[in-house]
Order: structure tokens, then C-alpha cells, then sequence
């Protein structure tokens, strides 16, 4: 299926879906199947943290682009001045030229002046009309808007109002949707709200490629919505996570403690990024099989998840179903 519309001119893909940046999940393999289909595919770049890493993986995704003309691939970075490999992952990027980014997190400024240096477009996470201001004033190309239900950093609004907010101050700006979208008919309605094009994680989780331990992929298979619940205990910014025993046990808001030293100005900084460190080794561990300290990060969209297949599959299957979406929403107007 082929759609043509602003998100696939602007990345020159088929299909108006990005393959969602996962911390931990996304790899080399699930970039490769999401440009080989014809979509684009993200990934973080605190995914590769050791040296050399983040080079030589942007060389294997040219390349392989350069055999996959109908798709692409782009990175996610984590602009705050809490992660300490920001400006030297930005670096690299650079150098590689890659083709698209996501921003998330803080200001967007450097990314878009240093992308727009070799014509490279820019997405920023956004959850609301004042963060999104700042990032048009700054020459974004367009929004990642950031809804309810979204796997990690979820925001506090539903798509239904979010998207149709953003068109109505920004109408020239191309709008994504993310948050609980798994399937055609979810493609649709958002489409139909306003936005050009879909970002999908949690669906892809569980995939054959997803670089996590198989409990881990279940888990998304078996949760329903009401098993997505909110922690700030992670990185110190609310995010969605599944609510396993040992999440219980260890409870989903910072303590006392904990948050007045995320608040006070002179040691917010530092004490954030110690929270974000120890966070990210958390969930690294977590992602190996047989960890019984399960921090799974997964959106409200594992309601509509029933099975693990290849990235390939899950793409061609949302491409027939919102063909299908399409022509069943034509069908009930005219009843």
C-alpha cells in the first residue's frame, strides 16, 4: 500500500509510519526490515554507548539504504544537558549524515541548526502546544505528538485533542501521532484527526528482531491496558511501564528525598542524571532473561498485541488493515 502525503514526501517513503525509537530495543535488524518495507525507522543512540559503536552501525544503515530507496532510517536523542554522550553522539550523526532525527527532552536548538547544515529533517517530541512553539520558532519540520497511552514518556493528553490542537496553530506543520497505535484502523483515526503519519513502538517489541529477552516480548503479549501504569522512579520523568511484581514492590513515585533533590536548582542537574544512569542500568538488566527485577517499558497499545512475528509482518499486516480501516470507514457514510 502507498500512501502520498506530506510525512511520506518530507522522508520520501511509502508508508507514513515511523518505526518508534525504543531505548534497549531497537537494533540494527529492525532498522533494516523498517526501510526494506518501506517505512522509516528510529532508534536511540544511547543504544550504542561504546566507542566506535554508533559510527560503524550509521555506515551498515547507509549502505543499506542505499539499496532500499522506498525507505528510511533516522536517530533519537535525548537533548538534555543530563546525557552525557549528547554532544558527541550529535557529532557522529553529523558526520554520517543521517537522514532524520527526534529530538526529545530538552531544546532541539543545536539539532536543527547542525541537520539543517546537509539538509536533514528534524522531529521533536512534543506534548503540548507551548513546548511545541518553542520548537517551531526554532525550525522544526514537524511534531512527534506525544499522547496518552504511548509507551516511555507518555504525555498527559489524548490524542483526540492533541492532534486537532496542533493542526489549528500549526497548520502547515506535519504532525505524527504516537500513543497506542498498534493496528490499521488506529492509523486511520489519527490520520483522520489530522496528522500526517503514525509513530508505532510497543507493537514492535514483539517482534523476531526486538533485541529483548523473549519474557520480556510475552509480557507485552499478555498485558492489557489496565496493566500500563505510570513511574517517575526511572529516569525522574513519568513513563509508562508494565506493572510487574517487582514494579510493585518498589513503588512508582520518587520519595521525599528523592524529589527535593530533583527540584532544587543547584543540585537538579546532577542528581537527575544519577537518576537517569542508574534508571538505564536498571532496565538493561531487566531485558535479560531471568531477571526477576522486570522494569518492562510498553504503552497501552499491548491490549491490541496478541502475537510475536517479524517486523516485516507486523508493517505489511498495518498496511492491509488501514486499507481496510479506509474502505470499511467509506462504507459506514454511506449507510
Amino acid at each position: 500500500m502507498h500512501i502520498e502525503n506530506s510525512l511520506t514526501r518530507l522522508l520520501n517513503i511509502e508508508f507514513p509510519m515511523i518505526m518508534a525509537p525504543m531505548f534497549l530495543v531497537s537494533n540494527a535488524e529492525m532498522m533494516e526490515a523498517a526501510m526494506n518495507k518501506g517505512i522509516a525507522g528510529a532508534f536511540p543512540t544511547l543504544n550504542f554507548r561504546k566507542e566506535g559503536e554508533l559510527g560503524a552501525l550509521l555506515d551498515r544503515l547507509n549502505a543499506h539504504k542505499n539499496t532500499t530507496p522506498a525507505g528510511t532510517y533516522g536517530v533519537n536523542l535525548i537533548v538534555q544537558k543530563t546525557n552525557p554522550l549528547y554532544v558527541k553522539h550529535l557529532e557522529i550523526c553529523v558526520e554520517k549524515k543521517v537522514p532524520f532525527y527526534i529530538t526529545s527532552l530538552g531544546s532541539p536548538k543545536e539539532v536543527i541548526l547542525k541537520a539543517k547544515s546537509y539538509g536533514a529533517k528534524v522531529f521533536c517530541d512534543v506534548t503540548n502546544i507551548e513546548h511545541a512553539q518553542k520548537c517551531q520558532d526554532l525550525g522544526a519540520d514537524g511534531f512527534i505528538a506525544v499522547g496518552q497511552g504511548a509507551g516511555g514518556h507518555a504525555g498527559p493528553y489524548t490524542l483526540q485533542v492533541l492532534i486537532p490542537s496542533l493542526r489549528k496553530h500549526f497548520p502547515e506543520k506535519v504532525i505524527i501521532a504516537a500513543g497506542s497505535i498498534a493496528d490499521g484502523e488506529g492509523i486511520v483515526s489519527v490520520i483522520a484527526l489530522g496528522a500526517s503519519g503514525v509513530s508505532v513502538g510497543t507493537r514492535f517489541i514483539a517482534s523476531d528482531e526486538a533485541g529483548v529477552g523473549a519474557d520480556y516480548k510475552k509480557a507485552i503479549v499478555d498485558a492489557g491496558m489496565e496493566d500500563i501504569v505510570m513511574t517517575d522512579r526511572i529516569s525522574g520523568t513519568p513513563s509508562t511501564i508494565i506493572n510487574t511484581p517487582y514494579v510493585q514492590k518498589i513503588g512508582l513515585r520518587q520519595n521525599w528525598l528523592e524529589r527535593m533533590l530533583s527540584n532544587n536548582s543547584t543540585t537538579k542537574k546532577w542528581f537527575k542524571m544519577l537518576v537517569q544512569i542508574r534508571g538505564m542500568k536498571k532496565l538493561e538488566a531487566s531485558i535479560h532473561p531471568g531477571n526477576y527485577k522486570t522494569l518492562w517499558i510498553a504503552g497501552q497499545s499491548s491490549e491490541l498485541i496478541h502475537d510475536i512475528i517479524p517486523c516485516g509482518a507486523i508493517i505489511d499486516r498495518m498496511k492491509t488493515e488501514t486499507y481496510e480501516a479506509k474502505l470499511k470507514l467509506e462504507e459506514s457514510f454511506k449507510a
